[in-house]
């Protein structure tokens, strides 16, 4: 790869400046026109300078995840080694991923020599749309996907990630040439602008109203879209389950990341025989994970911004919390709070909630939940706690959401051998590992023809015994 004359990020950071986005986007499009980048040494050597910007800088990554917002070392060394791992897993499979595959033929075709192969090649220049809530984790890990399937990409970094867009706009320039990653940071605007550029594929997490603008604005230049957005996800807790686990399980995962994460559980609803205790087990689980202290306890995240602290609060009926409800914005601090009794027309319940609020609710008959999950909008993930395997069986059999556990919660999004993604207005489209890689790249099909192998049924005049040789293509 020939060294070109690098932008500096700085010139990016004013969302106005049109420019800037324009030029580069124009020298990654010019560059993948030289078919440099569907090289397997251009992808690994991407993949490399990732992990090594990664590596040499671990702790300004972590200690800026954790001044925006991750105070809990757990998650803020996560988002880190994550991005790592993830580039390492690709950098060990790209190879194989990149091989050509061969594909079954009519029986007629193969026995004349005929070969049939799946080549992926990539789409082009892509947008990646970050969020706020995995400042490395969901700007790298779908960089990753791209640069491994030989796509240049522009990240579209959260405004509200302040210290961590500081150390990419400094670092990315230094480790990438701008062909193959750049960056920009900033609101609206910036999207909007970004939106207008004919990019080859669009890579956005956010909210589903950002979906659908940028469905919309793909639909302008037929551009392919991988979306990964959120809703309220269930976790179904029958009277079967191992209560104090469930619990555990089910409060870690409302509370982690400060609740913001997209495939956090958006409520529990518990078989009505065994709430109370349910109830009573999730407030023990809360002291045991947090303490009586949680604001002083720096394995508790912090909430993004005093707004989204005070949207959060709005959110919670004080005759309903039975834990928590302490709020300081200005801290961006919010109690981990647990709501009973919740009902569906409850307020909590109208769209997803993404902070540590747990609304719990009560079932009596498994049919009729189902039934009344499936009138809502698709969640990213669901949860069932049961010993009762015909019950966890109808359960992943009747609901359609984009993953989840059973008598887990949200530890599948670590696993990258499985895929990733939303359904219907949780998301189009999934990734991780060799799932990404497909996303990110077009299977294109071509058929090898000796040179001197004709299909005489093909050609005019048409007899009768050509005609019915067309039933050769049906036989495998």
């Amino acid at each position: 790869m020939s060294t070109p004359s690098k932008l500096k990020m700085s010139e990016f950071q004013p969302t106005s400046d049109w420019d800037s986005v324009q030029e580069v986007f124009l020298k990654q499009k010019s560059y993948f026109g030289t078919d440099a980048t569907k090289t397997y040494e251009w992808r690994i050597g991407q993949l490399d300078r990732l992990v090594r910007m990664l590596k040499e800088n671990y702790k300004r990554f972590a200690d800026a995840s954790c001044k925006d917002f991750k105070t809990a070392s757990q998650e803020n060394v996560f988002e880190v080694s994550a991005s790592i791992a993830t580039s390492e897993f690709a950098k060990s499979q790209v190879k194989e991923w990149m091989k050509p595959v061969e594909a079954p033929l009519p029986k007629f075709l193969a026995a004349s020599g005929h070969k049939g192969m799946v080549y992926r090649e990539p789409y082009g220049v892509a947008l990646i749309i970050c969020p706020f809530n995995g400042p490395l984790v969901l700007s790298l890990r779908p960089a990753v996907a791209a640069l491994s399937a030989g796509n240049p990409c522009v990240l579209k970094l959260s405004e509200a990630l302040f210290a961590t867009d500081e150390v990419l706009l400094e670092l990315i320039p230094k480790y990438f040439e701008a062909e193959a990653l750049s960056a920009v940071v900033g609101g609206r605007e910036t999207v909007t602008n970004l939106l207008k550029l004919p990019f080859d594929f669009i890579f956005l997490t956010g909210s589903v109203g950002v979906g659908k603008v940028v469905m919309r604005a793909a639909a302008e230049f037929l551009t392919p879209v991988l979306l990964e957005l959120g809703g309220q996800n269930p976790a179904i807790v029958d009277e079967t389950a191992n209560l104090p686990d469930a619990a555990k399980k089910i409060v870690w995962g409302a509370m982690a990341w400060g609740g913001q994460w997209c495939t956090s559980p958006g409520y529990a609803v518990v078989h009505e025989s065994v709430a109370e205790e349910f109830v009573a087990e999730c407030k023990k689980a809360v002291v045991e994970l947090y303490g009586t202290d949680p604001k002083s306890n720096s394995d508790y995240s912090r909430i993004i911004s005093p707004a989204a602290v005070e949207r959060l609060a709005s959110l919670i009926d004080p005759k309903k919390v039975v834990y928590g409800r302490k709020s300081d914005a200005a801290a961006r601090y919010l109690d981990p709070t647990i709501l009973y009794p919740i009902s569906w027309s409850d307020k909590i319940m109208e769209d997803e909630i993404f902070g540590p609020l747990l609304p719990i609710l009560t079932y009596a008959d498994l049919g009729t939940l189902l039934a009344k999950i499936k009138s809502l909008p698709k969640p990213l993930a669901g949860y069932v706690f049961s010993r009762n395997q015909p019950a966890i069986d109808r359960v992943l059999q009747s609901l359609s959401f984009g993953g989840g556990a059973v008598n887990q919660t949200n530890v599948f999004l670590f696993i990258e051998s499985m895929p990733y993604g939303g359904v219907g207005t949780s998301g189009i489209g999934n990734y991780y590992g060799k799932y990404g890689y497909d996303s990110l790249t077009h299977a294109k099909s071509v058929l090898i023809s000796p040179p001197d192998v004709a299909i005489d049924h093909l050609f005019p005049p048409y007899t009768k015994e050509k005609v019915q040789a067309l039933d050769q293509w049906f036989e495998y």
